[in-house]
C-alpha cells in the first residue's frame, strides 16, 4: 500500500471515531488520498457520480423503501399483524412468535432491517410490554434480532448492493436467502420456546379458530405483495428494478385506494420520507464507491488474494476466518460501509477457492446484519432504545443470547452450503 493510501485510511478511521458520519469520512479521505498522490480531485465527484448513474440495479433501492413507506402505512401493518397474532400467538411465549413471524411477512416488502425494527418492530414491543406481559429488555432485544431476517428474505438492500461489486444474479441472490432467512427464523422461535418455559412467561390472548379465515383475507391483499414480486423476477416477466416499481406501485394502491388508509397529506410525507432515506443511503453509497475506486487504485483485492492463497488455506477455513473478520468489524462499521469496501477485497480469494459467490454473498449478508445487533454499535440496539424509550443497558442484557444463537446458526450455513443454494439450483442455477 502506498503512503498516500496508508494516510488517508488514518484519516478514515481517525474521523469515523470522532463521529463523524461515514460517508463524510469516507469522502474527506478519498480527497486527501487524491491531494497527496498527486490526482485530480474532480476524480472523487467523477467516481461518485457514475457510480450512482451508471448503475440501473441501484435504482431498485429506493422503490423498496418507497414500497416498505405505504406498507407501514395505515392499517396494513395492523392487519398484517393481527394476522401474525392469529397465526402463533396461541402459544405459549405467543406475542415473541408474533414478534419473529412479523419480521418474515415484512421482510418480504422492506428489504431493511432498520426499517422493520423501527416500523412494525415498534407496534409489536408496545404489545409485548402491556400490562407487563414481558420484559422491555427482551422485547427489544427479539425484535432487534428478528429484524437481522428483513434484508435475508427477499428483496434485500444489502443483497443488491453484494450484487453490484461481486457482478452475482440478483434474482439468484434473492432465492438463496429464502432458506436462510426462515431457518434464522426457525432458530429464534426455538429458542422463544425454551425461555419462555425457563422464564414462565404467561400465555397471550388467542384469536378463535373461527375467526382465523376472516382475519387471513383481511390480510390477503398485502400478503400478495411478497408473491408478485418474486413471481415477477423468477417467472421472468421483470427485472428486480423493475419489480421494485411494482412493488412500490401495488402498495400505494392498496395503501390509498383498497385500504383507504392514506390520505394526500400522507403520501406526501411518505415520498418525503423515502426521498429522505434514499438520499442517506444513496450518499452512502456514493462514498464507498469513492473508496473502491482508491482500493482498486492500490491494487489491494489482488494482493488479498496472493497473500491468502500463499497459506494454502482451504475454502472452509476461508470462510470461517472471513466470517470471524466481519463479525469483528461488524461491531464498529454500518453494514454499507462493509459491503462495499471490506467484502470486495476478499472476492477475488473466494473465486480463487472455488467458492461460489451467491452462496458467499448470502452467508456474508446474514454476518453482516448480525453486526446490527452487536455491541457496542450495534445500530438497530440504538434505533429501538430511540423509538422505545427501553434502557439500553436492558436491550444489551438480553440480546446476548440471540446473537449467539444467530452466530450459531450462521455456523451452520457456512457448513452446509446446500442450505443456500437447494433453491437456487433447482430454479436452474448452476453455480
Amino acid at each position: 500500500m502506498s503512503m498516500a493510501f496508508l494516510i488517508s485510511l488514518g484519516g478514515f478511521l481517525l474521523l469515523g471515531a470522532i463521529g463523524m458520519p461515514i460517508a463524510i469520512a469516507a469522502f474527506a479521505a478519498s480527497i486527501g488520498y487524491m491531494f497527496i498522490s498527486g490526482q485530480d480531485v474532480g476524480l472523487v465527484a467523477e467516481q461518485a457520480l457514475n457510480g450512482l448513474f451508471n448503475s440501473y440495479v441501484l435504482l431498485a433501492v429506493p422503490l423498496f423503501i418507497l414500497a416498505a413507506n405505504f406498507m407501514n402505512a395505515g392499517t396494513i401493518s395492523d392487519r398484517l399483524l393481527t394476522f401474525c397474532i392469529a397465526i402463533v400467538g396461541r402459544f405459549r411465549g405467543g406475542l415473541a412468535h408474533v414478534n419473529v413471524l412479523a419480521s418474515v411477512i415484512f421482510s418480504g416488502m422492506s428489504g431493511s432491517a432498520i426499517a422493520d425494527a423501527a416500523g412494525i418492530g415498534r407496534v409489536i414491543i408496545d404489545l409485548m410490554t402491556r400490562n407487563n406481559r414481558y420484559p422491555g429488555g427482551y422485547a427489544a432485544a427479539l425484535t432487534a434480532a428478528s429484524s437481522v431476517i428483513g434484508p435475508i428474505i427477499p428483496p434485500s438492500i444489502p443483497m443488491i448492493l453484494y450484487a453490484l461489486i461481486s457482478g452475482s444474479s440478483i434474482g439468484y441472490l434473492f432465492l438463496a436467502g429464502i432458506v436462510p432467512g426462515l431457518f434464522l427464523a426457525l432458530v429464534l422461535m426455538i429458542l422463544n420456546v425454551v425461555i419462555a418455559r425457563k422464564r414462565d412467561f404467561k400465555r397471550d390472548d388467542v384469536v378463535p379458530l373461527r375467526e382465523i379465515p376472516r382475519v387471513t383475507m383481511r390480510a390477503f391483499p398485502a400478503l400478495m405483495l411478497p408473491v408478485i414480486l418474486l413471481y415477477g423476477i423468477y417467472g421472468g416477466i421483470t427485472t428486480p428494478t423493475e419489480a421494485a416499481a411494482i412493488a412500490a406501485v401495488y402498495a400505494l394502491i392498496l395503501a390509498a385506494l383498497f385500504y383507504r388508509s392514506v390520505s394526500w397529506k400522507d403520501f406526501y410525507l411518505l415520498v418525503l420520507d423515502g426521498a429522505k432515506s434514499t438520499s442517506v443511503v444513496g450518499l452512502i453509497i456514493a462514498s464507498a464507491l469513492v473508496l473502491n475506486y482508491l482500493v482498486a487504485s492500490e491494487n489491494l483485492p489482488a494482493l488479498v488474494a496472493d497473500e491468502l492463497a500463499a497459506t494454502n488455506m482451504s475454502p472452509l477455513v476461508f470462510m470461517l476466518v472471513i466470517n470471524v473478520i466481519i463479525l469483528v468489524l461488524g461491531c464498529l462499521f454500518d453494514a454499507t460501509t462493509l459491503l462495499l469496501i471490506v467484502v470486495p477485497l476478499f472476492l477475488p480469494t473466494a473465486e480463487l477457492l472455488g467458492i461460489d459467490l451467491v452462496y458467499f454473498g448470502v452467508v456474508i449478508t446474514i454476518n453482516i446484519m448480525i453486526g446490527l445487533i452487536t455491541p457496542p454499535y450495534g445500530i438497530l440496539l440504538f434505533v429501538l432504545n430511540g423509538v422505545t424509550g427501553i434502557p439500553l443497558r436492558d436491550i444489551i442484557r438480553e440480546i446476548w443470547v440471540f446473537v449467539a444463537a444467530l452466530i450459531g446458526a450462521l455456523i451452520v450455513l457456512v457448513l452446509i452450503p446446500d442450505m443456500v443454494l437447494w433453491l437456487p439450483r433447482l430454479f436452474g442455477y448452476t453455480g
